[in-house]
Formats: structure tokens, sequence, C-alpha cells
């Protein structure tokens, strides 16, 4: 595990110009993966715990890691600044908790290939966000491309796994995780932001932190009886969960966002749902039907018909 992490954290320490040059499509891939990954292994964690435990063990592991690695490293970390606690605490809150809550509850009641496939509707906020707040124009890409894409999720989200698709739980489920993506676009912009001060692997480890303690008015007496009785399998989905698609994830993330523009990074997203639907096909047997192939193909169409106003522009 050292030798894996090891080249990561020395990564973290040069500048954005030998990332780019030397690891970026190194960086890039692994958070693509991992993320994948995630939406099949929250299905498993999901069949021991609840939605808000599972959101508990797998964020409160990932800070005890981070707290390790600051007492490891104490001198890699930017000095914070009392004036970003608030932002801070609402990055992580958000970006981190929210998103992670709506995401664990909406897989109850949907496919991890479906919830995977809302949230690769992430670019489109991003692109959305990045139009409001960042004074973006809105082109004929994006007045295309947002339509096509959001339609083609709500149709999909509506033919899920459950035998009557129009059930308040099951709406309500793709309703949860379609504001996980809301918020996780929303984890980018602000965050965007935040790397003018911060290293990214600063700036990740002090919105967790912050964040995570929003969870403290969530734990109950169901989360000790519930790790009471985890098994191996879902002590595994936690510690996957918490190591590869959290830790190394979301600091490979904003790694990246140092290289790189939100908008041109977010274009990898779209390979996500791809790889969990053949995941999840293999893991749990899903059926992987034309209709889906069918509306995930226009998702996605329109995803890059949003990006695309990046390429022409910089032509």
């Amino acid at each position: 595990m050292i030798s894996f992490v090891s080249p990561i954290m020395s990564s973290l320490t040069k500048s954005p110009d030998v990332l780019k040059k030397k690891y970026f499509p190194f960086l890039i891939l692994l958070p693509i993966i991992f993320w994948a990954f995630a939406f099949p292994f929250i299905k498993i964690g999901l069949e021991e715990l609840s939605p808000i435990n599972l959101t508990i063990m797998r964020l409160f592991t990932v800070c005890a890691i981070f707290l390790f690695i600051i007492i490891l490293i104490p001198k890699k970390f930017s000095p914070l600044h009392k004036k970003d606690i608030i932002p801070l605490f609402l990055l992580g809150f958000l970006g981190v908790v929210i998103y992670h809550l709506g995401l664990n509850y909406g897989e109850l009641y949907i496919s991890p290939s479906v919830a995977s496939l809302i949230i690769a509707t992430i670019p489109v906020f991003t692109v959305i966000f990045s139009t409001i707040f960042l004074k973006e124009n809105i082109t004929n890409n994006i007045a295309v491309g947002i339509p096509l894409s959001l339609s083609c999720v709500v149709i999909i989200s509506l033919t899920g796994t459950s035998a009557n698709p129009f059930e308040i739980t099951y709406l309500s489920a793709a309703v949860a995780v379609l504001i996980s993506a809301l918020v996780g676009a929303g984890y980018t912009i602000a965050g965007k932001k935040l790397l003018e001060r911060y290293s990214a692997l600063s700036l990740t480890i002090y919105a967790f932190l912050f964040g995570c303690l929003g969870l403290l008015p969530f734990l109950s007496p169901s989360l000790v009886m519930e790790v009471a009785s985890l098994t191996w399998r879902g002590w595994g989905a936690i510690l996957f969960l918490a190591v590869f698609p959290t830790v190394v994830g979301y600091t490979l993330w904003y790694v990246i966002l140092e290289v790189k523009t939100a908008s041109e990074i977010s274009v990898s997203l779209y390979f996500i749902p791809v790889l969990s639907t053949i995941i999840s096909y293999f893991l749990f047997h899903e059926k992987i039907t034309w209709f889906f192939l069918f509306g995930g193909a226009f998702v996605i169409l329109g995803l890059i018909i949003v990006n695309k106003q990046h390429s022409v522009a910089k032509a």
C-alpha cells in the first residue's frame, strides 16, 4: 500500500507543469476507474448498512486516513486561513456529505448503472454553473446539449429496475441522485476558486475534515448495531470506497484541476457510466437493454455537444 501511495503523494508536491507532462494521463484515468467501481460497491455496502450509516462509515474512515496523512507530512500542507473555514465547511458538507447521502439513498431503488448515468450529468451542470458564476456565454451547443442530456436522463430514470417506475420512492431516489450531481458540479466550481490559495491535497483534506462535521447530527444507535454485524464483504466495500474512490479519487481530481479547467477535465466523466454498467453486468448480472444503450448514447451525445464549445473556442 505504501509503495502505491508514495509516488502519488510525491507527485502532489510537484508543479502543475510537471504533472501535465509526466502524470496527467495516469492521474485522470485513476479517478474515472475508481468512481466507476464506486457505484456497484455502494450497492454492496447498502446490503448491510443504511444510506446514512454507509456515508458515515465511509467518510469517517476517509477522515481518519487524512488525519494520519497530516501527521505524516505536516509541512506539505498550505496554511489554513480563518476566512476560509466556513467556505471549506460548505464545500465539504454540500460537495461531499450531501453528495454521498443522496447517492447512497438513490442506489437503494435504482441500479448502479442508472445512478452512474445520472451522475454523468455533472459536466452539464458544471457548464451551467460556469455560465452563472464565471459569466460565460450560453452557446448554441449548450442550448442543444443540456436539454438533450437531461431529458434522456429523466426517461431512463423512470424506466429503472422498479416494477412500477412511477412509485414515489423510486422517483425520489432518482431526484436524490440528481441532487448529488448538482452538488458534485458545485464542488468542482467552488474548489477551482479555492485552489488559488491551497494545494490540491490541502484543499481536499480541509474540505473533508470540516465538511464531515456535518455528519455528527446523523449519528444514532443503529450505526453501532449495523457495524457490529458487518461481514467481511461489508467491511471490504467500506474500505474500498474510502481509500480508492474517495481518498485517491478526490485528491487526484483537484490535482488535475490545477492543470486544466473544470470544463476540460469534466469530459472524462462521460466514461464512468459505461464502465459502471460493464462492472455491474459482471457483479450483479444487470441486464443491459437496448433502451438503456439508446438513452445512454443520447445522454453522452448531449454531454459531448456541451463540451464541444470549449474545443472550438481553443481551435
